[in-house]
């Protein structure tokens, strides 16, 4: 018997390490390079602005894994107003800023394995001690990725995130 904690790919076959607990999106899925020359937007890995009007930040939306003391996390943008995101910034880097009331926003990564869609959910992004990202809170809906959150997912849950990140080309992604 082996303690090797990888899993054998059902899409190629391979053998992979343990899967990660976590991805990331670079850029809300809005964000195009476009933008880069427009001196209305800035991307940075936790603030993005599109053309002055559009006002979004970086957090995790946290699913524990179920029989385990693990956490899976997904790296979002979640859209802002400009006063939420404009105190979000102001506090950015200040002790305590953990006290802040939660910020409402609505999901702005799409992760492609959910069938249903997710740009757009409901959200509220709370804000965590200086040093760590938002916790992004689901509204507690039907979608599956907002039931994920609530209830859990198992460790088998976690390889299939990964096959589908892993290959994004595969019908079974």
């Amino acid at each position: 018997m082996t303690n090797d904690p990888g899993f054998t790919c059902s899409t190629c076959g391979e053998h992979h390490a343990e899967p990660p607990l976590s991805y990331e999106a670079a850029a809300p899925t809005v964000w195009n390079s476009g933008f880069e020359a427009d001196p209305d937007s800035t991307l940075s890995p936790d603030h993005c602005v599109i053309k002055g009007q559009h006002f979004f930040v970086k957090g995790l939306i946290e699913i524990p894994v179920i029989g385990t003391a693990d956490v899976f996390s997904w790296g979002v943008w979640v859209s802002l107003s400009r006063d939420n995101f404009a105190r979000a910034v102001e506090v950015w880097d200040t002790p305590g800023r953990e006290a802040e009331k939660p910020y409402f926003g609505w999901l702005s990564t799409e992760l492609a394995l959910y069938s249903e869609g997710t740009i757009d959910l409901k959200t509220n992004a709370h804000t965590r001690p200086v040093g760590h990202r938002p916790a992004i809170r689901l509204e507690p809906t039907d979608h599956p990725l907002a039931v994920e959150q609530r209830t859990g997912i198992t460790r088998d849950r976690v390889r299939e995130i990964a096959m589908a990140v892993l290959h994004p080309e595969s019908p079974a992604a």
